[in-house]
């Protein structure tokens, strides 16, 4: 997987905010209405209007409009990106044999 460092940046963006953190729990059980987070969560709707855009510009969250309000869901392909670009970033050697990691 080749990311451009914005891609990545905004992965680790929506990674790193303790309401966004709080979200994405409360979005572990299924997909939610915004009013319902809204319920859960201490902030006003412009405030979570802005993170749902940071997790949904990540890939990691969905939204789907109906009616008035989004409901949102965790992206199961989002996740498991978030997941490899980890892997990708952290781990030295991508080669089976490991011959890359000999020194």
């Amino acid at each position: 997987m080749e990311l451009s460092e914005d891609k990545i940046v905004s992965v680790f963006k929506a990674l790193c905010d303790e309401n966004r953190i709080s979200i994405l729990k409360l979005l572990r059980s299924g997909e939610k209405c915004a009013c319902k987070l809204l319920d859960e969560l201490n902030v006003t709707q412009p405030t979570l209007s802005h993170h749902m855009k940071i997790l949904c510009d990540s890939g990691i969250v969905v939204g789907r409009k109906e009616g008035k309000w989004m409901h949102y869901s965790i992206s199961a392909e989002g996740s498991k990106a978030a997941v490899d670009l980890l892997k990708e970033l952290t781990f030295a050697c991508k080669n089976e044999d490991k011959s890359c990691c000999e020194k």
